[in-house]
């Protein structure tokens, strides 16, 4: 399979960069794609929010009044849910949201993704992509040509000046080969990545 190679971001040098068919030929699988997004999505929720139910609270460990003779309705404890300061009903309780995916699956979903971006040609590969400095205005001009509604641009190391240049755009995101995750590829409606990150990219889909 070949990819196009831009010197710019929307000028066409003319050279083609050969892939493997086994990283960005492969089908499109939907069912596989969103499995692996819903597990990502679900890996990531804390998953801490505790309440206490009557057991839990303190106090109430006898009964307030006796049971007849009273006058008042019978009660066991000052904790019940139904009193002030008392228990919740249906206490929530930390959980673990995080699904199992195999690392077979995993790639399965990223080769059928990437191979998805090249096909609708959305995956935009440049010799290099950096700016000389860190400003948000400079990286503005470089990218407008895109004409994109969100952007992820990959490099192959972690580079501070397209961070701190990006930091500020909503519509920009930033990452590393080795941060590369299914959400963020989906997420994003055009994907600009250099050609050593795609060489990693293709090593690790193989």
């Amino acid at each position: 399979m070949k990819l196009k190679i831009y010197n710019e971001i929307s000028v066409e040098s003319g050279e083609t960069l050969d892939v493997s068919d086994v990283a960005f030929g492969a089908d499109f699988n939907e069912a596989l794609i969103h499995q692996v997004v819903t597990a990502y999505q679900a890996g990531a929720r804390a998953g801490t929010s505790v309440k206490k139910n009557r057991a839990a609270v303190s106090g109430g460990g006898s009964k307030p009044w006796r049971q007849k003779g009273t006058g008042r309705a019978r009660a066991g404890t000052i904790r019940s849910p139904i009193w002030r300061g008392g228990g919740n009903t249906f206490a929530g309780s930390s959980r673990d949201y995080s699904q199992k995916v195999n690392r077979k699956m995993y790639r399965g979903a990223m080769r059928s993704i990437f191979s998805e971006l090249a096909r609708q040609d959305r995956l935009i590969v440049v010799s290099d992509f950096s700016v000389p400095e860190a400003k948000t205005k400079k990286l503005l001009e470089i990218i407008k040509p895109l004409e994109f509604n969100q952007l992820l641009v990959i490099s192959e190391t972690e580079d501070i000046n397209l961070y701190l240049s990006a930091r500020n755009l909503r519509s920009v995101d930033i990452c590393s080969v080795d941060e590369i995750d299914p959400v963020s590829l989906v997420g994003n409606d055009k994907v600009l990545i250099t050609i050593e990150a795609l060489k990693k990219v293709e090593e690790w889909l193989q």
